[in-house]
C-alpha cells in the first residue's frame, strides 16, 4: 500500500537526516560551525522547513477538496441509481426484467470495488463489460410506451442509466490518482532529510532530542500518509465506506410488480 510506503519513508528519512548531522557534527572542525556559520544555516532552514510546512499544507487541502468532490459525485451515483429503478417501477410491470437486470449491473458493479463484500447479486451477466450499460439502454429503448405517463419515465431512465456507467469511471479513475504526488514526496523527503540533519549540527544529542526529532518526524509521516489516503477515496484505510452501496442494493427491485 502506497500510504504505508510513504509513511514510513517520511518518518525514517528525517532520523536519516537527523543520524547524518550528528555525525557531520562529530567531524567538522570547529570553525564551521561558527556564530556566522551557525546564523546562515538557520536562515536556510528556516527558509526549507517554511517550503516544506507550506507545500504539505497546499497537499492537504487539495486533497481534502479532491476527496469530497468524488464522495460527493460517488453519492450521487448512487442517487440516481435509485432513481432509475423508481423510473422503471412507475413506468409499469413491462420494466420487471430490466429492473432485476439493473440490480445485478450495480451488484456487479460494487462487487468490483469491494470484492471481499456480498452484495447478493441476483444473476449472473452475459456481458461483464462497458457494454453492460448499453444493454440496459437498449432494453429501455425497447420499451413501448402506451402514452405520455410512460414515455417521460421511459425518457428519466434513459437519463439515469448514464449514471451507472458514470460510478464504474469514476472508481477505475482511482487506480492511478496518487501517481502524480510521487514526484513531491521525493522533494519533501529529500528536503526533510537536509533540514533534520541541520538541526542535529546545532546540539549535542541527547534523549530528549532524539524524542523531539522523532516526534516531529512523526507528525511529516502522519501528513504525508493523510495526503495520499485523501487522494485515494476508493482505495487505502480511509476510503469511502460500502455502507451507501449495500443500502442501494437494498432499495433495488423493492415493489417489483
Amino acid at each position: 500500500m502506497i500510504s504505508v510506503v510513504l509513511f514510513a519513508l517520511a518518518f525514517f528519512c528525517p532520523l536519516l537526516g537527523a543520524g547524518i548531522g550528528i555525525a557531520l557534527r562529530r567531524r567538522l572542525p570547529a570553525h564551521h560551525l561558527s556564530r556566522d556559520a551557525t546564523d546562515v544555516i538557520k536562515l536556510a532552514t528556516g527558509l526549507m522547513a517554511t517550503l516544506v510546512a507550506l507545500i504539505l499544507g497546499l497537499l492537504i487541502s487539495a486533497a481534502n477538496t479532491y476527496r469530497s468532490t468524488i464522495e460527493t459525485e460517488y453519492k450521487q451515483s448512487l442517487a440516481s441509481i435509485v432513481h432509475l429503478d423508481e423510473d422503471l417501477q412507475a413506468y409499469g410491470p413491462d420494466t420487471r426484467k430490466i429492473r432485476e437486470y439493473v440490480r445485478r449491473v450495480a451488484a456487479l458493479t460494487f462487487q468490483e470495488r469491494w470484492p471481499d463484500e456480498d452484495f447478493k447479486p441476483t444473476g449472473p451477466i452475459a456481458n461483464a463489460g462497458m457494454s453492460r450499460y448499453v444493454d440496459a439502454q437498449r432494453q429501455i429503448l425497447a420499451l413501448q410506451p402506451a402514452d405520455a405517463a410512460q414515455r417521460w419515465f421511459q425518457s428519466q431512465a434513459l437519463q439515469m442509466t448514464e449514471r451507472l456507467s458514470d460510478l464504474r469511471w469514476l472508481v477505475m479513475s482511482q487506480q492511478t490518482a496518487t501517481a502524480p504526488l510521487l514526484p513531491v514526496f521525493i522533494l519533501i523527503l529529500l528536503s526533510t532529510v537536509a533540514i533534520f540533519a541541520s538541526f542535529a549540527l546545532y546540539v549535542q544529542p541527547n534523549p530528549t532530542v532524539i524524542t523531539m526529532l522523532a516526534l516531529t518526524a512523526l507528525a511529516i509521516a502522519g501528513a504525508t500518509f493523510l495526503i495520499v489516503e485523501l487522494n485515494s477515496p476508493f482505495h487505502g484505510l480511509l476510503q469511502i465506506p460500502s455502507q451507501g452501496a449495500h443500502l442501494v442494493m437494498q432499495m433495488l427491485g423493492q415493489g417489483t410488480p
